[in-house]
């Protein structure tokens, strides 16, 4: 029931949770984690963007810059000319796009374009980026993108000796290790400024206090020797840094980027990991101190943001699996789903391949690991997830309808429009009406009387007998139009190319709008987008609802007024 509940407002879309949603991932990058390079061209993101619409996904998450371990920085220009086509794009054709971003600069741009969330893997710890969701609609992810175990201490080694001469000797050795930590602090003090000093804690409009980024402290002075050589093409950028340089164009514009810094880290972590010699009793480490750095941070930045002016009902939550966290870690976050879907914001799972699916199923390539990431996913929608970002969205939605079929009763209203002007047209449409009953996990439940209405678009042809059929239905909304395409199929409908464009017909089955789904793309759009000015629609569907131009209006849809439809209904043809 609180996954029924939860609503997210994305600009001019509201996004119900009575079904799981689909966000499909479009990395517009050369270096992406899994899929590099495949969708570099922007022709080709948008094809593959209407392609993941088709097949299923409810939201489309569009980036610009790979944050993988050992990510390369992108400045906010060249990132903005990656993206801004494809969104532009996507959105035109009614997708939920969403801009995956941490600069303020391409998530305003990405906005302006028709991006109706903010995908922020810094989880809005910018005041800048806070200051300018705050004045728009767009909905927002707050992703925790941080290290969650504690820093790594390393202790002396402690040797009880009563002698004398040890004593003197220990007191010798202290006070040369104390003049050494003297000599280092200036030394250190400058590689503090090349990591990046922590910032101190900045202020919001309103006086809320902004927490420092979740990253973690900075990296150490001192590594393992293994860590501590230094490519020579690193030791150069390092230099640039001490006397600033022009601006380079790959280079984000902070050279010392401390997102790439806790990547590199998290990166370090899982490939320089040797067994120790201690003992465990359990197989992961304890959840409370984990979950609670994650949980925190993300009911911490949502409550900014709220008292920032974002409206409580925009905002998303994700964990960030990948993010500075080792596979143990992340197995811990997924356990606990349920605790941070209790937090009452929609909550993400965004597993996708990730390092930690191939460490439990045992895949080492990264796009060979989709079936394991449906199970960590299965797993996390029975806990309370609500959308699940993935990189296979035809394949999860195929996934996700068979075991919402059998898992979830769950009927839902639709209004499928009707409509025939050849051979004995009022039987065309009761035809149809039956095959529509007959259709798995579907029953007809009303139909309007059929109208007789003048051609519209196409106006050289005969009359149309039109009507509107209303049913409950528990099928998705792409399943059921395959359905619906069948249908007209077996009745004659001819939509090869050669058919004339709004030409005759035996029989046209149009799937109007369905209760809580909202889809873009070329397949489907719902609300179907030209009800507003189709007088052959709005009429018949006053036999089935009070004011329809009034509830579409509601829904988003623009209404016109009835002098200026289209095929406007001339008179009546008898009951369904």
């Amino acid at each position: 029931m609180a996954n029924d509940s939860k609503t997210w407002r994305c600009g001019k879309y509201e996004l119900s949770f009575d079904r799981p949603r689909i966000m499909g991932v479009l990395n517009v990058t050369p270096d992406s984690f899994s899929d590099g390079g495949e969708r570099f061209d922007p022709d080709a993101a948008i094809e593959y963007g209407l392609a993941m619409l088709d097949a299923g996904a409810d939201i489309i998450d569009v980036g610009g810059e790979s944050t993988r371990p050992g990510f390369t920085p992108v400045n906010p220009d060249e990132e903005a000319r990656r993206v801004l086509p494809v969104v532009r794009a996507l959105a035109k054709e009614g997708a939920i796009v969403s801009i995956d971003t941490r600069h303020v600069a391409v998530a305003k741009a990405a906005v302006r374009c028709g991006a109706s969330i903010v995908n922020d893997v810094t989880g809005f710890t910018d005041p800048k980026m806070v200051e300018f969701v705050k004045t728009s609609t767009c909905g927002v992810i707050v992703m925790h993108a941080g290290e969650v175990a504690a820093p790594t201490r390393t202790h002396a080694t402690v040797q009880l000796d009563t002698s004398a001469a040890a004593f003197v000797a220990e007191k010798a050795r202290e006070a040369a290790a104390e003049a050494a930590r003297e000599a280092e602090k200036p030394a250190r003090r400058r590689r503090g400024k090349l990591l990046g000093e922590p910032k101190p804690e900045a202020k919001l409009p309103g006086g809320v206090v902004q927490p420092s980024l979740p990253f973690g402290d900075p990296e150490p002075a001192t590594e393992p020797a293994s860590e501590q050589e230094t490519p020579a093409a690193e030791q150069a950028a390092a230099a640039e840094t001490v006397a600033p340089a022009p601006e380079a164009t790959e280079a984000a514009s902070e050279p010392n980027d401390r997102l790439a810094a806790m990547m590199r880290r998290s990166a370090r972590r899982e490939e320089a990991y040797v067994p120790t010699s201690q003992l465990r009793r359990f197989t992961l480490p304890d959840s409370a101190p984990i979950m609670r750095r994650v949980m925190g941070f993300l009911s911490d930045q949502a409550r900014a943001l709220i008292h920032a002016g974002v409206s409580r009902d925009r905002i998303c939550i994700d964990p960030g699996p990948g993010f500075g966290k080792t596979a143990n870690e992340d197995i811990v976050i997924q356990r606990e789903t349920a605790k941070m879907a209790s937090l009452g914001y929609p909550l993400m799972c965004a597993v996708s391949r990730k390092r930690f699916v191939g460490a439990v199923s045992g895949v080492t390539e990264a796009a060979e690991r989709d079936a394991a990431t449906f199970g960590v996913c299965l797993g996390a929608i029975q806990a309370g997830a609500n959308i699940v970002r993935v990189h296979d969205a035809a394949g999860f939605a195929q996934f996700l309808n068979g075991y919402w079929a059998v898992a979830k009763p769950q009927p839902r209203r639709a209004f499928v429009a009707v409509g025939s002007n050849l051979g004995h047209r009022c039987d065309n449409i009761r035809a149809a009406r039956d095959m529509i009953a007959e259709i798995p996990l579907t029953c007809v439940s009303n139909s309007s009387k059929i109208y007789e209405s003048e051609p519209a678009y196409e106006t050289r042809q005969d009359a149309f007998a039109n009507a509107v059929i209303e049913i409950k239905t528990e099928l998705a909304p792409l399943v059921l139009l395959d359905e619906l395409m069948k249908i007209e199929a077996e009745l004659g409908r001819d939509r090869s190319k050669k058919a004339k464009a709004n030409g005759p017909r035996t029989i046209d089955l149009d799937l109007l709008w369905m209760d809580g789904e909202t889809h873009g793309g070329k397949k489907l759009r719902l609300p179907h987008p030209l009800i507003g000015e189709r007088d052959f629609v709005l009429v018949p569907l006053e036999d089935l609802m009070h004011d329809p131009a009034r509830f579409f209006r509601y829904n988003g849809v623009e209404v016109k007024e009835p002098e200026d439809r289209v095929g406007h209904i001339v008179g009546e043809l008898g009951r369904m």
